[in-house]
């Protein structure tokens, strides 16, 4: 930070109406130099300043599509190091707080994942027989790591796109970090549970045997998302014991049960959408963050639609919601007087662009 940029403290006793009025004012002043990109799961109060939203697919587009100088990235960490690596060198990707990461990406880092690949190599030849995937919630260098082995990258959206590529190059896929995804992606693929281990990164050969590691079709990292661990298929017979004309939606982190017991499991793009073109006179239980689905409840309701929120738990992304109007007021008050702060910059974005671009290519 430059010896004339504003501090965060500054912001942090400012009312959100003071803040909206300032960001308003900052986005006029750097125009199209600026664009601000929001993820469905962040807060009304960010959300509604975005130039563009969506799921972790459609802002990877955005971001290599943009033109801006600065592309001011609502979301968390990973999405960040997404947009800097897809964008072009010159431009700027700025997160308005450098503490909204992802819980589910801390799951699986490098130094484990490296491990796990040597393990997989004293069993079995990974180079020749494994692609590696990483969802796209996973720190840069794990994307370059799947660069570095021919692998890809996969979003919610994607992932059965994503695996019938890995198929048809290589026998077997390691997938991480999230253990939901990809069990329940794969399932719907005809892959049977058994042909799907889990791999413990906090044991010897994950926990498996060696015969296990050889029959396996997908070696699935033992990751998950704690939001979407908030939801169960008993909550789903509850509220269905009240309206049992209800339609299940439900987004593929969740638990193997939960997607068993949905009318149907996609992304949240999907989900907007087939909530959105329902027919009216429908009821939903949604097992997705909470802030999308308050938000779809809200849109939906003149259309004689009710939308329910699955958990009796509150359950939002917490690490999304530190950015906040405070926040994004400070970064583009910032930028408007030429001062970058919070900039994400990834080292290594050869390989790691390589397994995205494996990815957008299928798109």
């Amino acid at each position: 930070m430059s010896a004339t940029a504003k501090a965060i403290q500054d912001y942090s006793l400012l009312d959100d109406s003071e803040c909206d009025r300032r960001i308003i004012s900052a986005k006029k002043k750097l125009g199209d130099r600026c664009i601000i990109l929001a993820h469905h799961y962040q807060r009304n109060e960010v959300f509604k300043h975005a130039d563009f939203s969506g799921d972790s697919l459609k802002l990877s587009h955005h971001a290599a599509d943009s033109k801006a100088e600065y592309i001011v990235f609502c979301g968390v960490h990973f999405m960040a190091e997404v947009a800097d690596i897809l964008s072009r060198p010159e431009q700027i990707t700025v997160l308005p707080d450098l503490a909204a990461g992802c819980s589910m990406a801390d799951m699986a880092d490098l130094k484990k994942v490296e491990q796990c690949w040597k393990e997989l190599n004293s069993v079995l030849d990974a180079d020749e027989e494994v692609t590696p995937v990483t969802y796209i919630n996973s720190a840069a260098d794990l994307k370059a790591f799947c660069g570095r082995h021919d692998g890809i990258v996969c979003t919610s959206s994607n992932a059965k796109q994503v695996l019938d590529w890995c198929f048809e190059k290589r026998e077997k896929v390691l997938f991480f970090p999230d253990e939901h995804l990809g069990r329940n992606t794969g399932y719907r693929m005809d892959i049977p549970l058994d042909k799907m281990m889990v791999w413990d990164f906090n044991q010897p050969l994950g926990g498996l045997t060696k015969e296990q590691i050889k029959v396996a079709k997908i070696i699935l990292w033992k990751g998950f998302c704690s939001v979407h661990q908030m939801f169960q298929a008993e909550q789903i017979d509850a509220f269905k014991e009240r309206y049992p004309e209800t339609i299940v939606i439900a987004h593929p982190e969740a638990n193997f049960d939960v997607c068993e017991k949905a009318d149907y499991v996609g992304s949240t793009e999907m989900i907007l959408k087939t909530v959105r073109d329902a027919k009216p006179n429908t009821r939903w239980l949604v097992a997705t963050e909470l802030n999308l689905v308050n938000r779809l409840k809200e849109e939906v309701k003149g259309q004689a639609k009710a939308v329910h929120f699955m958990s009796p738990t509150v359950s939002m992304c917490s690490t999304m919601f530190r950015t906040d109007p405070q926040h994004l007021a400070w970064i583009l008050e910032n930028l408007a007087e030429g001062n970058v702060v919070n900039q994400i910059q990834v080292q290594d974005k050869i390989q790691a662009k390589k397994a995205l671009d494996n990815m957008l290519l299928l798109n």
